[in-house]
């Protein structure tokens, strides 16, 4: 009979590509990779994989082996579910990855209701970029996963993976307050007006950078960016000493010192709507065979309660 840790390794090369980045995705070492799926080649009795350079290839064998080993994973998740549900008490542990600005705005009051409604609960946080963790998710290296999506750009899509809408968040520039910029922020009154204004934006390759280059090229101008970091907490400084403007989701101007009302202008920043009053959607996404599973659920449902309660239209 073969081994399903094994089989489990297999998969994850399929999905990952090499040795190494099943290693470091499971924290095995390299060699103990190679060496597991050797015994399980040899288990299976005919070759699984073969060399092509530096890298490892899988035969048609293996590749029909992983999508029967997909179905065995799945199957296996869901027993794990069915195990929890008859558990009196909510328990065991779940892994979210979370994009910035959800960590600081509706994770803290989140896991703060979890650990008094249900504290043999585990929550772990990670601090992922949404499209990465997306497929981390769905390679099982996250039970849930919190992620946006910019009008018009859609994240990627995952067999497997369930989504659930937790909310939406307007998109506004936000600018310096009047008189901390000078002349040339305080008379912008639409996007276009900040056509030749210092910008901060994320790196290349992000959806917010794509979305808000879009904006503006749609607006008549190419955004003269200054500054690029993923750390909007940065953006907002920049902006509020008057060294940048940017285009802000909502959920950027909740936090502490700043109240639950997102649709209010944070102190030191000015915000414009711009035309077509655009929102960022922020969902939720597990692997559909592991939505049974109280723990999940219970994390689901407290990120939404907080959601719920914020004012972001």
């Amino acid at each position: 009979m073969l081994d399903m840790k094994r089989l489990r390794l297999l998969w994850e090369l399929s999905a990952r590509g090499t040795v190494a980045a099943v290693a470091e995705a499971l924290n095995y070492t390299p060699s103990a990779v190679s060496q597991q799926l050797a015994i399980l080649e040899r288990e299976a009795g005919v070759p699984l994989l073969r060399k092509s350079g530096r890298t490892l290839e899988l035969t048609a064998a293996a590749e029909a082996l992983v999508a029967d080993a997909e179905g065995l994973l799945a199957g296996l998740e869901r027993a794990e579910a069915a195990l929890h549900r008859g558990l009196p008490e909510v328990s065991g542990s779940i892994r979210v990855a979370v994009f910035q600005t959800a960590v600081l705005a509706i994770m803290p009051q989140a896991l703060r209701r979890l650990r008094t409604e249900h504290p043999q609960l585990r929550v772990e946080t990670v601090q992922y970029e949404p499209e990465q963790a997306l497929r981390e998710t769905w390679a099982r290296g996250f039970d849930l996963v919190v992620a946006e999506q910019y009008p018009g750009h859609a994240a990627p899509h995952f067999a497997g993976l369930d989504r659930q809408p937790l909310t939406s968040d307007r998109i506004r520039l936000a600018l310096p307050a009047v008189g901390v910029g000078g002349e040339a922020f305080d008379r912008v009154r639409t996007l276009a007006d900040a056509a030749e204004l210092p910008w901060v934006m994320e790196p290349r390759g992000a959806a917010s950078r794509h979305w808000a280059e879009q904006a503006c090229r749609a607006a008549g101008f190419e955004p003269d960016v200054r500054s690029e970091t993923a750390d909007l907490q940065a953006h907002v400084r920049l902006i509020e000493s008057g060294n940048a403007v940017a285009l802000l989701p909502g959920l950027v101007h909740v936090g502490p010192g700043f109240g639950a009302d997102a649709g209010s202008e944070r102190p030191g920043i000015r915000l414009v709507t711009l035309a077509g009053d655009p929102h960022r959607t922020i969902f939720t996404a597990a692997r559909a065979a592991s939505g049974g599973r109280p723990a999940l659920a219970a994390v689901r449902e407290a990120l939404e309660h907080e959601a719920a309660i914020l004012d972001l239209v």
